[in-house]
Formats: structure tokens, C-alpha cells, sequence
């Protein structure tokens, strides 16, 4: 608050201050950062941005004048790793503060921004349909191990009491194929984790692919797969 009020009127925390202020970043950051309207001569012992912020960017969080939700997300993405950019994303959601049609409505408007490329890229996997129904998804899966020429899994089968999406009995590795939609319940996901341990207790590994990186990434998923397909036959191969 210190440092948006010795900026004057108009000014605003923001970037990750900003961030932080949202509960977006775990720690704070230790540069301030302010968003002004226009250049100053002044020098403070902290960072200044110059921006003409529309009503729409600006908000208050604890009483303090900062960029809104939409904005920051903005102004971060200039600069984050995409990972890091993607974990904020992941936090609003979790706080109940992510407003997609906000954050696209701020884009349509944004101009050369350095930062709306980044942010419209790390948004696909909120806005983009899924191609994949659980099925198709499942046929995907199995069409990209044969042509990959790798051994086929059993597809569908029930192991130690579970029903395993992709399983190679040889190996006891299993694949799980996972829709976000199909697993959205809190007692989904506690069921979920509690298998993968009963599994591996009964020496069965098993790893979980989403349809949504299937999608992005086929070949890079099927390569993975095989890679670990290799190191669990040298494991078992060694006792």
C-alpha cells in the first residue's frame, strides 16, 4: 500500500505483487512492483510500469489498488515460464477466482501485449474441447502403441480386482487413460490414489495419462510408454 500511494493517483500494485496480493504465488516476490499511468521522474526502491489501465483492469484486494485477475495474468505471462504461468492459472482456479470469459475478453483487447501470446497458449487447455470421448480415447491409445510397433496391451481388464485401461501382464505395468470429466468427484479422486497403492503393493506399476496430453503430444506420450515399458522389463528382469 505504501508503494501504490507514493505513486499518486491512479497507480496500482501489480505484476507478482499483484500475483501474490491474489494468492496466486506461494511466496512474495521481493521486488514491488506498481503500475502508473504515465512516466515519473521520481526513483523509488521499487519497480514502475507504465500503462493506462482501463476501469475493467483495476480492482481492490485487502483494500489495496491493484491490477485486476484478468490483468495480472496478463502482465505475469510477459514473463513466466509457462510452468509457472500454468500453476498460477491452476491456483485461481483452486481460490474460485478464475473467470475465463474475463481473462478472453481482456485478450481481445490487448493489443501487442508481450504477454497475450503466452497467456492464450497456456488458456487452450481450459477452452478447447477435449476430441476424445473415454472410448475414443482408449482406441487412440491403442492405435499409437501398434503403430508404434510396440507389444499390445490387453485393453479393459481386470487385475488384482481393478479394471485396468491398458495393462502388459508380462511387465504388470498398467496405463491409466484419464478424462478430467469422468474424474471431477472428490471421492473419484481419493478412489483413484488408494488403487494406484493397492496396485503397487501387489507389484503392479502404473502410470496415468490424460486425454488431453494425448491429444497435444501423441508421439511423445507413446515414446515415454515405451521407454518405461523398457526399464520395468530390465527391473523385473533383475529381481
Amino acid at each position: 500500500m505504501a508503494a501504490v500511494l507514493a505513486c499518486g493517483s491512479g497507480a496500482v500494485a501489480s505484476h507478482s505483487t499483484a500475483a501474490w496480493l491474489w494468492g496466486l504465488l506461494r511466496n512474495r516476490p521481493g521486488t514491488i512492483h506498481v503500475t502508473v499511468r504515465a512516466s515519473r521522474r521520481q526513483r523509488h526502491p521499487f519497480r514502475l510500469h507504465f500503462s493506462a489501465l482501463a476501469a475493467e483492469d483495476r480492482a481492490l484486494c485487502e483494500g489495496i489498488p491493484l491490477t485486476a485477475l484478468p490483468r495480472t495474468f496478463l502482465d505475469q505471462a510477459a514473463d513466466a515460464h509457462p510452468a509457472a504461468l500454468g500453476r498460477m492459472l491452476e491456483r485461481a482456479e483452486e481460490r474460485e477466482l478464475f473467470d475465463l470469459r474475463m481473462i478472453e475478453a481482456l485478450l481481445d483487447r490487448a493489443g501487442g501485449h508481450p504477454g497475450a501470446g503466452a497467456l492464450r497458449r497456456a488458456l487452450a487447455i481450459y477452452r478447447r474441447p477435449l476430441a476424445f470421448t473415454r472410448s475414443g480415447l482408449e482406441k487412440r491409445f491403442a492405435e499409437l502403441v501398434a503403430a508404434a510397433e510396440m507389444p499390445r496391451p490387453t485393453m479393459n481388464t481386470f487385475v488384482e480386482g481393478y479394471e485396468l485401461d491398458a495393462y502388459w501382464e508380462a511387465e504388470r505395468f498398467a496405463v491409466e487413460l484419464d478424462v478430467y470429466e469422468t474424474h471431477g468427484s472428490r471421492a473419484s479422486f481419493e478412489r483413484d490414489r488408494l488403487r494406484q497403492e493397492d496396485l503397487k503393493l501387489r507389484g503392479i506399476e502404473m502410470i496415468r495419462i490424460t486425454g488431453r496430453r494425448l491429444e497435444r503430444e501423441p508421439r511423445a506420450v507413446i515414446e515415454r510408454v515405451g521407454a518405461l515399458l523398457r526399464q520395468r522389463r530390465r527391473q523385473l528382469a533383475l529381481g
